[in-house]
């Protein structure tokens, strides 16, 4: 079976800066058919290196109804290309989190949908917690799927990241990937990214190496992802009331965070700070499960943002030990 087609998309500026927006509107003509009344906003961030189309599948589960139940409500769904990446060009000053979550802010208010139920990928789920923070104004809840929070202790792939900071080295770094053919890089990404790389369709693939092939003629490919791999590392190094944990525990809405039992990047074993942190948090860890949750098993992910949308009220506070204990009793030793 082929997979669902990408999202029509169009750019929205936001005074100097224009960003890519892929739209899947709730179906029923835009309606709740659990309250009848206009489907609720859902607006999704990528992650490092990632795009709208990370966000294909999910996005096709939220905004059907019919694939989740008679009484389960559509969603208005929207991922935007991050400044740098899809389709966005970069933009001043766009490539740190906080840039990132002033622009995400800037197109909600802009979009005058809010507030919205947020999403967010690695590098998209700390642009999220940041949103949620600072602006809990345009947030009804905040779904983060293996959320790039401070963790020091390095593992084999995030090591990667502070290798792209070096002066020089950086550019030489990527300058060696690029040698590598646009289907060489596609298979090691899948090989990294998923517990499964099986699952992924052929046809996606292609798109995959399309995409790559494509993002090789920017003139400002390597440059984002250097300077996003420094915002990465400084978030990581950051102490204090700035901190992203600090952030985490200033979230006001409901928050559902995913880890993948078998996430090569971002540690699961981190849900446990994760359950300490958030005030109304939830924390899921799905077994078999890599880096891109939204990606390898979607259905998953809208069966638990469905649950939580539904009932925030049974959102619960992950902070005594056994509640702790019972997030982490998936995740495999390491």
């Amino acid at each position: 079976m082929a997979p669902t087609p990408v999202w029509p998309g169009e750019f929205v500026s936001l005074g100097e800066t224009a960003v890519y927006v892929r739209t899947a509107p709730a179906t029923l003509a835009a309606t709740s058919t659990a309250t009848n009344t206009a489907a609720e906003p859902v607006l999704c961030v990528h992650g490092f290196g990632g795009s709208s189309t990370n966000w294909t599948d999910l996005m096709a589960l939220l905004s059907d109804p019919a694939a989740s139940g008679p009484d389960a409500p559509a969603y208005r769904c929207e991922a935007l290309d991050l400044p740098g990446f899809g389709f966005s060009a970069p933009a001043e000053a766009s490539c740190t989190v906080s840039g990132q979550a002033a622009l995400v802010a800037q197109l909600i208010e802009h979009r005058g949908r809010g507030p919205v139920h947020l999403v967010g990928n690695s590098f998209g789920g700390a642009v999220c917690t940041r949103v949620a923070a600072t602006r809990p104004d345009l947030i009804k809840t905040v779904t983060l799927v293996a959320p790039a929070m401070p963790d020091l202790w390095v593992r084999p792939v995030t090591a990667r990241f502070p290798a792209l900071c070096v002066p020089k080295f950086g550019s030489w770094l990527l300058n060696r990937v690029q040698k590598m053919s646009a289907q060489a890089r596609v298979e090691a990404s899948i090989a990294t990214i998923y517990y499964d790389g099986r699952c992924v369709h052929p046809d996606r693939i292609a798109a995959d190496v399309a995409e790559t092939e494509r993002r090789d003629t920017l003139a400002y490919g390597d440059a984002v992802l250097i300077r996003c791999a420094r915002s990465i590392v400084a978030e990581y190094l950051r102490l204090g009331r700035h901190s992203l944990w600090r952030d985490a525990a200033r979230v006001e809405a409901p928050a559902l965070v995913i880890y993948g039992s078998h996430d090569k990047i971002v540690d699961p074993r981190m849900a446990g700070r994760a359950a300490r942190s958030f005030p109304r948090g939830r924390v899921v860890v799905l077994p078999r499960t890599g880096h891109v949750a939204q990606m390898e098993r979607p259905e998953a992910v809208a069966a638990e943002f469905r649950q939580m949308v539904s009932a925030p009220e049974q959102s619960y506070d992950l902070r005594e030990p056994a509640a702790v204990g019972n997030a982490l009793q998936a995740v495999p030793v390491m």
